[in-house]
């Protein structure tokens, strides 16, 4: 299997996991040593966000007037500020996941945003997810993942609610046709 960076995962309707249980998955690095990604459809609900965000970010409290909404990104490193983004922002943080997307984890562009010189897209992500050698592709093998390609458009504009839905739809099946064990043949 190449590199599936810069592609969407899509948990299967079997995938119980609660960090996982579909959820749609941008892979942001994916090499022989392992993968990294951004889970793109689970937003924080707002009580416990403040709290989290304020204790992280002191400095930057009233990015929440600025910022609708954070994302839960992964249980991996949950304290840690990811900024998914189009790529017509740049810094010296920046770390380009394709033509279309980038990350910045640095403070510094949650300012920019605040000052309207950021990025035109972006999510706000606490954490991400992170597979080890092999795990990404046994968990593939064993039917608990779709494949989609993505574009921006789709992971910026698409309603959280409807990220899921509409990219089941797009193998053209029913999730009520799916079975619900994974890696059945």
């Amino acid at each position: 299997m190449g590199s599936l960076k810069n592609n969407l995962i899509v948990a299967m309707p079997h995938m119980q996991d609660p960090f996982f249980a579909k959820a749609v998955v941008l892979i942001c690095e994916h090499t022989e040593e392992g993968a990294m990604g951004l889970v793109i459809n689970r937003p924080f609900e707002e009580p416990n966000l403040k709290g989290l965000f304020s204790e992280i970010y002191k400095e930057n409290e009233n990015i929440l007037q600025v910022v609708s909404t954070i994302y839960f990104g992964g249980p991996v490193m949950i304290e840690r500020g990811i900024v998914l983004h189009s790529s017509d922002y740049s810094s010296k943080e920046t770390v380009p996941v394709s033509d279309s997307f980038s990350l910045t984890s640095h403070k510094e562009i949650l300012k920019e945003i605040r000052k309207k010189r950021g990025p035109l897209h972006y999510k706000l992500m606490l954490g991400h997810a992170g597979w080890e050698k092999g795990q990404l592709e046994r968990e593939i093998q064993n039917g608990d993942w779709l494949l989609l390609d993505t574009n921006s458009d789709f992971v910026f504009n698409t309603d959280d609610t409807m990220i899921w839905t509409q990219a089941t739809h797009q193998f053209d099946i029913g999730t009520a046709q799916v079975s619900g064990r994974g890696g059945q043949a």
